[in-house]
């Protein structure tokens, strides 16, 4: 059987140190580091900054061959105040708008960014979801 459970999220960067105080300007404090490579725990994973061609050789792939995926990483919050509030701190941190936080068809709130590196982060209130004490996400049942 396969484990239903994501440990690691690695994201390829261009500049480590940039991405590194990128995610720090959020409050995400790097837990390890080694060469090449930044480790930021997050609630139940861990969330990797890699330089983008350690990155390709580590993978046996040829270098400049890594590119943007189709791939949004998301962070669901309580309120809407609370998804403003992170898009701003994403902002000042050094991150691009692609849209700003508006309410949304499915009944949501949410808006989409960029971090220096072009990966895309959603934030997101889902009134049909609930969050636990530590951010963490569990679907309800389905009745």
């Amino acid at each position: 059987m396969f484990p239903k459970a994501i440990t690691l999220i690695t994201l390829g960067v261009r500049d480590l140190e940039r991405a590194r105080r990128f995610y720090a300007a959020l409050g995400w404090e790097a837990a390890q580091a080694a060469e090449g490579v930044v480790f930021i725990q997050l609630a139940g994973q861990v969330l990797a900054l890699f330089g983008i061609d350690d990155l390709a050789d580590d993978m046996h792939a040829p270098r400049g061959s890594l590119g943007k995926g189709a791939v949004t990483l998301a962070r669901n919050l309580e309120t809407e105040a609370e998804v403003d509030a992170a898009f701003e701190a994403a902002l000042a941190a050094g991150a691009s708008v692609l849209k700003r936080p508006e309410k949304v068809f499915w009944g949501g709130y949410s808006g989409y960014f960029a971090d220096p590196d072009g990966h895309v982060w959603e934030l997101a209130v889902n009134p049909f979801w609930t969050l636990g004490p530590d951010g963490t996400l569990t679907l309800p049942r389905e009745t």
